[in-house]
């Protein structure tokens, strides 16, 4: 009893010692360039809502719904995506398009 109280008293100072001493705020981000200006219209608008026990996000672009995502209580949340623009959702369970570009080393030094 004493041994692993012992060793949970080293465990405790030791994780405690990895932590970073006194964080800063991030600094606010500055503000964009003489005559730029953030167009409203290219940001995506995200409704979220609850349905039952789900979560679901809907985004919409220029009023036209092309993405959901729902969050279930429990499980692994999917996307409903409109890939065409006509209206017709099709299911996804993550936004991973599984493309994976071949990396050769073609010369090292």
């Amino acid at each position: 009893m004493r041994r692993s109280l012992l060793l949970f008293a080293l465990f405790a100072l030791s994780a405690a010692a990895q932590q970073p001493p006194g964080l800063q705020p991030l600094p606010e981000p500055p503000p964009p360039p003489p005559g730029v200006q953030a167009d409203p219209a290219l940001e995506p608008q995200v409704t979220i809502s609850k349905r039952g026990e789900d979560t679901v996000e809907e985004y919409r672009l220029n009023g036209k719904l092309y993405m959901v995502k729902v969050t279930p209580a429990h499980g692994k949340s999917y996307y409903l995506i409109d890939e065409k623009g006509d209206g017709k959702m099709s299911r996804q369970d993550s936004l991973d398009t599984g493309l994976r570009v071949p990396m050769w080393v073609i010369h090292s030094f």
